[in-house]
């Protein structure tokens, strides 16, 4: 049975005694211990140990995710094509219940189960350029394999989470429609994104461009999404929900926007953010270790341009939220989003500097 202590553990974020009792009898499972488990923000997740066997036991966030049998279907097609194609490779799979599916929904909660990989780790905050070798590594690897799939095949999770286009047109619904008082005193930030439309019509060529290719992406390349051994070596990459049908310039940018910079976007000392050269060095040497012989001329030239791509569209997506009373994002203080919109702001001005004068 339960210690008291860990069905308190287990319980928060469920809050149904009787869920626990039907995912034992969905994964046949006799006796469970169960423990919070890692920092992820999205869904709840759990550590499980069953016997002498580790799991990670996740709900899934529906507020996010809301046709969460869209990413079991993508779990199950890209599964099966590791399988059959790579099985050398480390992919790791939602667990099976003892029908052979592999989600179960309880009273609109969905649930899945993961095996816990032995003898690695994550890491939430990157320290060092081959960290960032290692994880663009990883990321590239996942799409150079999947290279030969048909990544229309593949159902979309989150609608238009990349569309930069759609963004920018929010961004100036709000400017309109917005709350006065932001609108007023978010002046020089709503100009500086208005100065830098060319960004979102750079955007639209690459995507229009017969050269740039569909391809199996991520999405979500925070370095907190890949396993990594005892020596600091990628294993693979996990946290698969937002794997879509894109474009590569989302998951080099969403790695550029969160690698390079030694703060995240909470920092409110903007002399703290600066771009380190090395690790923008890392992202690209780990990325063509796995991708160079996949990405055509057209694309490589967009490499960098990939960067500025997705900090300009958090920016936007932040002073948006702000205008917009916080709706989206939330807010832990007044000006939250605002300040979040100016770091990014302070991050694209510091990355188009370095990318003009070391990468021109």
């Amino acid at each position: 049975m339960l210690k008291d202590t860990q069905k308190k553990l287990f319980y928060i974020g469920i809050m149904d005694e009787n869920i626990l009792q039907q995912l034992k009898i969905f994964y046949g499972w006799n006796e469970a211990i169960v423990s919070n488990f890692g920092t992820g923000l999205i869904n709840h997740t759990w550590k499980v140990m069953v016997n002498d066997e580790e799991f990670i036991l996740q709900k899934i966030n529906t507020h996010i995710f809301k046709q969460p049998e869209l990413i079991d279907d993508n779990f199950k097609l890209l599964s099966n094509y590791f399988n059959q194609y790579h099985p050398d490779y480390l992919f790791v799979a939602t667990v099976k219940g003892l029908d052979d599916e592999k989600m179960i929904n309880i009273n609109e909660n969905y649930f899945r189960c993961f095996p816990f990989i032995k003898n690695s780790h994550t890491i939430d905050v990157v320290q060092n350029p081959q960290q960032a070798y290692e994880a663009a590594k990883q990321f590239g690897k996942f799409t150079s394999i999947l290279n030969e799939f048909d990544a229309a095949r593949l159902n979309v999770s989150l609608s238009n989470f990349h569309d930069l286009s759609l963004r920018y047109h929010q961004f100036g619904k709000a400017v309109i429609n917005g709350n006065g008082q932001r609108i007023s005193e978010s002046k020089n930030e709503i100009q500086f994104i208005q100065s830098k439309e060319s960004i979102v019509k750079k955007y639209e060529n690459f995507i229009l461009h017969k050269e740039s290719k569909l391809r199996v992406t991520h999405h979500d390349t925070k370095i907190s999404n890949v396993l990594f051994d005892e020596n600091d070596k990628g294993l693979c990459v996990i946290d698969l929900d937002t794997v879509m049908p894109g474009y590569f310039i989302s998951d080099i940018g969403d790695m550029m926007r969160t690698y390079i910079c030694p703060v995240s976007e909470e920092e409110t000392d903007f002399d703290k953010i600066i771009v380190r050269t090395d690790f923008v060095k890392g992202i690209q040497g780990g990325y063509f270790s796995e991708m160079e012989n996949e990405l055509n001329l057209f694309e490589k030239d967009h490499f960098l341009f990939a960067g500025e791509f997705l900090i300009f569209m958090q920016a936007i997506r932040f002073l948006t939220d702000y205008l917009n009373n916080d709706v989206y994002y939330g807010k832990k203080y007044e000006k939250h989003n605002l300040i979040r919109a100016q770091n990014q702001i302070q991050l694209l001005h510091q990355y188009q500097s370095i990318v003009n004068s070391e990468f021109g």
